[in-house]
C-alpha cells in the first residue's frame, strides 16, 4: 500500500508539475529584451504603429526593453526571413499585415511559408482604404466615378505604392467587382503616388486613410468611399464602400503581431494579454479613431486563423488578376 500510495503521489505531482509549467513560464514572460522585426524602413506609415506598440508593451511590462527592429528590402521577404528563422521563444515577434498576406501568393519561390512557419500572436489594428480622385475628375460619387470608368475604359489612371501592394489590390478588386478597365501607375511607396496625385498626374488612388486625411481635409483631394462596415469619425461625411452603391467590397487591412512557428502558446498568450489590457485605455481608442483606424485584440489562436484568412483571400485577388511580381 505504502509503494501504490508513492506511486500515486508522485504521479499527481508530475501532473501538477506539467500543469503549472506554462503558468510559471508565463508570469517569468519576459525577463530580457523582445525585439519586434519591422520589415519596411523606419519613418513609414507602419513604423508609428510598431513603434507605439512597443512602447506601450514596455510600460506594462515594468520596464522590459521591447526594440523595433527594422529590416527592409525584398518587399518586406528580408525581415520576415529573420522572423522564420529566429528562435522560437517568444522575443522575436515580427509585425505582419497586408505585404505579409500577399506575398505568399505574389512573390514565387520565397524561402518561407506564410501560413506554416508563423503563428500569430495578436492582432494590432485594422486600417481603412479610402478612394480618392483629384478635384479634376468629374465624377463627384462612387457611382459617377463608375459609370466615368466604364465610358473610358483603360483612360483613369490610379496611382499604387507598388505592384501586389495593398492599394494595388483594392484597384484590381474595384475593377474585377465593377466591371472596369483602369490605367496602373506603380510607384516605389506611398510618398510618390501622393506627389502625382495632388499634382493630377494621376487620377485616383485607394490609400490607407491616415496618409490622405490631412489632404482630404484641405480639399486637396475628394473622397469618394471608405472600407469598412462604418464611416470613420475621421471623415464623417465619407461613405461606406457599401453605402455608396458597391457591396462585398475590401480586403481587411489589418496589422498583427506574429512568430517563428514553435513559439510557446504561454509567452505568446501574455504579449495578447498585455495588448487587450492596452486598448483599453481611452488614449489609445482616441488615437486610433483620430487617425481613421479600429485597435484590435485577439488570442494567438484566433490571430493564426485570420492570418491563414487573408493569406487565401489576398490570393485570390493576385490570381483573378494574374498580377505579375516584377522585381
Amino acid at each position: 500500500m505504502k509503494i501504490v500510495a508513492a506511486v500515486a503521489i508522485s504521479i499527481s505531482a508530475t501532473c501538477l508539475s506539467t500543469l503549472a509549467t506554462p503558468a510559471l513560464a508565463q508570469a517569468d514572460f519576459p525577463s530580457r529584451p523582445v525585439r519586434i522585426i519591422v520589415p519596411f524602413p523606419p519613418g513609414g506609415s507602419t513604423d508609428p504603429m510598431a513603434r507605439l506598440v512597443a512602447q506601450k508593451l514596455s510600460e506594462r511590462w515594468n520596464g522590459v526593453s521591447v526594440v523595433v527592429d527594422n529590416r527592409p528590402g525584398g518587399n518586406t521577404i528580408i525581415g520576415t526571413s529573420i522572423v522564420a528563422k529566429a528562435a522560437p521563444d517568444g522575443y522575436t515577434m515580427g509585425y505582419c499585415g497586408p505585404s505579409f498576406f500577399s506575398t505568399a501568393t505574389l512573390i514565387p519561390n520565397i524561402p518561407f511559408n506564410a501560413v506554416t512557419d508563423f503563428v500569430g500572436v495578436t492582432a494590432i489594428v485594422r486600417s481603412h482604404v479610402v478612394l480618392v480622385v483629384h478635384p479634376s475628375v468629374p465624377a463627384k460619387t462612387l457611382r459617377e466615378l463608375i459609370a466615368l470608368a466604364k465610358s473610358k475604359p483603360g483612360e483613369l489612371s490610379f496611382g499604387t505604392s507598388g505592384i501586389g501592394t495593398s492599394t494595388h489590390l483594392y484597384a484590381e478588386l474595384f475593377m474585377q467587382l465593377t466591371g472596369t478597365k483602369l490605367l496602373h501607375v506603380p510607384y516605389k511607396g506611398s510618398g510618390p503616388v501622393t506627389v502625382d496625385l495632388l499634382a493630377g498626374r494621376v487620377n485616383m488612388s485607394f490609400q490607407i486613410s491616415i496618409t490622405q486625411i490631412p489632404n482630404i481635409n484641405a480639399g486637396k483631394l475628394r473622397p469618394l468611399a471608405v472600407s469598412g462596415d462604418k464611416r470613420l469619425k475621421a471623415l464623417p461625411d465619407v461613405p461606406t464602400f457599401a453605402e455608396a452603391g458597391l457591396s462585398n467590397f475590401g480586403l481587411e487591412g489589418w496589422n498583427a503581431l506574429c512568430a517563428p512557428k514553435g513559439t510557446p502558446l504561454d509567452a505568446r498568450t501574455k504579449v495578447a494579454n498585455t495588448w487587450a489590457e492596452i486598448v483599453k485605455s481611452p488614449d489609445i481608442e482616441a488615437l486610433m479613431e483620430k487617425q481613421g483606424m479600429d485597435a484590435l485584440a485577439t488570442s494567438p489562436d484566433e490571430t493564426t486563423r485570420r492570418i491563414k484568412a487573408s493569406v487565401e483571400e489576398y490570393g485570390k485577388v493576385i490570381r483573378n488578376a494574374n498580377i505579375v511580381w516584377k522585381p
